[in-house]
Formats: C-alpha cells, structure tokens, sequence
C-alpha cells in the first residue's frame, strides 16, 4: 500500500531540457508521420473516401489512450513510463515484456521511417540505392542523440514545426482550389468526389474496416510524450496541455487534411507506394509543388526515426534500472543521453538498411504490421495499468492525479475492445498476419529471457512499492 505522501524519488540523472515548446511540438509531430505522408496512398487504394471516418474513428480511442496515459503520468511521472507503470500495476514480468516490446516498437519503426526516406530520396535521385540513402541517415541522426536531450528536442521541433506548416499550407491550397477552381485540378476538385465513384464505401465496410490495421500505424508515437515525462522542465503543465490538443491535432492533420486531398483528387488516382500528398500537389500542377511535398514527407521520417533512437536508449536504461537488461545500459555520457543505449538500439535499425538492400520493395510492409503489433500491446498495457490504478485509488490504497481521465475507466475498457478488434482483423489478413508470428516468436525470446533472469535474481519476481518524484 502505497501512502498518500508523496516522497522524494532518487534522481534519475536525466537533463530536463525539455522545454514547453519542445514537448508542445514533439506531441504534434508523434501524430504527423510516415504513415499518414505514405501509407496512406495504400490505404486510399483499399477503402476510398471511407478511410476519412477510419481516421476518425482510431482517432477517438487514441484520445482515450492518451488520457489514460496522461492519468497516470500525473500520477507519477517517471521516464520509464508505461514500462513503469506496467511494472506496478500488472507485476514486474509485465514491465519487463512492455519496456522490451516498445523498444522492438521503436527499432522496427525506425527501419520503416528509414525505408520511406530512402523512397522518398529517389524521387530526386533515382540512381542512388535505397539502402546507401538508409545508411546515411542513421548515422547523421545517431549522431544529434548523442549530443544531448536539447539537441534532440531542437531538432525535433523544427522537424515537426515543417510538418505542421506544410500541411496546414497542403489544406490551405485545396480549399482554394475548391472554392475558386484555379490550377489544373480546378475543373475536377469537388466535395462530391467523397461520394461520386461508387459511393463513399466504394469496397465495402468491411474493406474500409481492414484499413484500421495500417491507421493505427499512423498513430504510433502518440505516447511518445510519455517518455520524455522524465526530462520535461515542467511536467505539470507541459503533460495535460500537450495532450489535450490531441483531439484537434487529429481532426485537422488527419480527417481534415485527408478529406480536402480526397475532395481535390479523386480516390481512384492514388496508388499503393506513392504518397497522396507528393500525388495531389503533382495532380494541382503548382510548380515545385511535388517536389517541395517530398522534402515534408522526407522530415517526416526522419522526426519519426530520431524519436525512436530517443526512446529506445531511455527505454533499455529503465529495463537495466529494473535489472531487466545488462547493468552497463544504466550509464548516462557525460552529456546526460543514454548513449549505449542508443547505440545498441541504431545496430538493430541497421537491419533496416539490410531490409533496403535485399527486398527493397518489401521493407515498408514488413517492419509496420510489426510495428502495429508491437505499438498495440503498449496501448494495451497503458489501458490496463490505467483501469487498475483508477480501481486503487476508487478503493484509497493511491492518491488520485491532478489530471483525471473523463469518464473514469469506462472510456478505456471501450479502447482495449477496439484494439482487441484490431488484433483480431491483424490476424484475419494474411499480408499482416506476419507481425502476430514474429510477436509470438518475440514473447517465446522475453520468456526465456526472464526465466533467465529469474534464476540468476529471484527478487526480479518481486513488486517494488513505487518511488515518488515531486513534480511542481
């Protein structure tokens, strides 16, 4: 039982040089990435204007996800976070499998982010390999995590300050093509093309339903404001307002950008492979257009892969904290950055390149649907810990947070059915059936892994009581 003094927690060793603004942005650019710039075209392909409403719909439970989350780093704001929380809630093995998954999450992200870079770049220069363009990359972006937290939030916030500016300008332009017809997308832009070729479903429900697997590839990253809870200056204020911006966030860069490219183009010119956005501007005929769409979509991966080399080291030193992974990841560098971790973790995304090299055509697939599986058991952890924190404080055994979830628990039981939907449909496709295999084969690897770990230190088995750390 857990007091509702609230005590001093031994110093974590992390810089909080991650300021308002910082997080403000890195919130945004979580929910801006790769999977809305290119999958999105492979998904338009699959459901037609109907994806709209999918986007919408994952876009609510992402909203209940985060709350959730936000309850509980109100609660206790740790940079393990959900790991963490995980750890408490549900026992030590499950924040052993959670902290491990999400550092799988974020490697297999980074090889996706580094794959449609590397697409993207051949949009200039053809005659360069993808896996030379890979290559490159991970090394410039290894080395700005290494530098510091600040670095990496400068970075990451002019990353996403491109992202958020070029869309708003992408909305800003169709709707001018909309209202006053110019360009050579004039004659054809109209809202009815959202229904006119074959109905607003044009495939059916259930093929709009089976894009739900590739949207919520899209929102991976979402909880990446969580991991920075531990190096936030102030958590307090920065966590519930970063958060509550979600909804517009999602309303206006996912549904809103999407409908105005749906009304400009209609649904049947977009094709798998190929970004609706580089395809729309190309479609309006605005010189440089295409091109200058490809450089946002091109930033947008590498946002996307620089969080992950930031997650992943502070995620490998919350497991070696916990005794879940080797000791030596626990070392912070002289500039306050996990830098082993990080290391570690950008040799794993190094497969990516390799990925790049031998199915050059087939990376992309691979690394998302295990990416999803692996992001969909972290929001699935985050619920539970979630519904199980808000069941000790309803019984006084923990202080309630000063940022509670509306609607209790009742809105993340409604999210943990969606995502076991979601689960369900992974399975039903056989092109992403594949990422529930490698999960499988993951979970056989982590319980090996800690009946290992048991045997050396029977106390992993043990629940800790939970650290405290003033926070305002």
């Amino acid at each position: 039982m857990t007091s509702e003094k609230v005590t001093d927690a031994p110093e974590e060793g992390y810089e909080r040089g991650l300021g308002s603004r910082q997080v403000q942005m890195i919130a945004i650019g979580g929910a801006i990435g790769v999977g809305l710039f290119l999958g999105a075209g492979a998904n338009i392909a699959k459901a037609g204007p109907s994806l709209i409403l999918m986007y919408a719909l994952a876009g609510v439970i992402i909203f209940f996800i985060m709350r959730a989350l936000g309850e509980l780093l109100l609660y206790r704001p740790v940079s393990g976070s959900f790991a963490e929380y995980s750890r408490e809630f549900l026992g030590p093995f499950f924040g052993y499998f959670t902290g491990w998954t999400y550092w799988l999450m974020w490697v297999v992200t980074g090889m996706a982010e580094l794959t449609a870079a590397a697409i993207y770049v051949n949009y200039w220069f053809p005659e360069i390999p993808q896996w030379v363009t890979a290559l490159v990359f991970l090394v410039v972006l290894f080395g700005v995590n290494l530098i510091s937290v600040k670095l990496f939030g400068e970075l990451e916030f002019w990353f996403s300050m491109v992202k958020v500016t070029a869309l708003i300008g992408m909305i800003v332009i169709g709707l001018g093509v909309l209202t006053f017809g110019f360009s050579s997308a004039g004659d054809t832009a109209a809202v009815s093309n959202l229904w006119e070729f074959d109905g607003f479903f044009p495939k059916g429900i259930g093929a709009s339903l089976m894009t739900l697997q590739g949207v919520m590839f899209a929102y991976l990253a979402v909880e990446l404001v969580g991991v920075t809870a531990g190096e936030s200056e102030d958590p307090e204020k920065t966590l519930p307002k970063a958060i509550n911006t979600l909804p517009w966030r999602i309303a206006l860069f996912y549904v809103g950008a999407l409908t105005v490219i749906l009304c400009v183009v209609k649904w049947t010119e977009f094709a798998p492979g190929v970004s609706p956005f580089v395809e729309a501007f190309a479609k309006i005929g605005i010189p440089a257009g295409a091109a200058i769409v490809n450089f946002v979509v091109l930033t947008a991966a590498l946002s996307s892969c620089n969080s992950g080399m930031y997650s992943t080291g502070r995620m490998l030193r919350n497991l070696a904290e916990s005794s879940e992974a080797p000791r030596v990841f626990r070392k912070l560098s002289s500039t306050k950055t996990p830098a082993l971790g990080i290391t570690v973790s950008v040799l794993f995304m190094g497969i990516g390149v390799i990925l790049n090299y031998v199915v050059p055509e087939k990376a992309f697939g691979y690394v998302t649907s295990v990416a999803t599986g692996a992001g969909i058991w972290t929001w699935l952890m985050i619920l539970v810990s979630h519904v199980l924190y808000r069941r000790a404080v309803d019984a006084g055994r923990l202080p309630a947070s000063s940022f509670p979830a509306p609607g209790g628990a009742k809105c993340s039981y409604v999210a943990i059915a969606f995502l076991l939907f979601v689960t369900g449909l992974i399975a039903y496709d056989k092109d992403s059936r594949v990422s529930l295999y490698v999960m499988a084969g993951w979970a056989v690897v982590l319980g090996i892994g800690w009946a290992v770990l048991k045997a050396r230190n029977p106390q992993i088995a043990e629940r800790r009581e939970p650290q405290f750390e003033k926070v305002g």
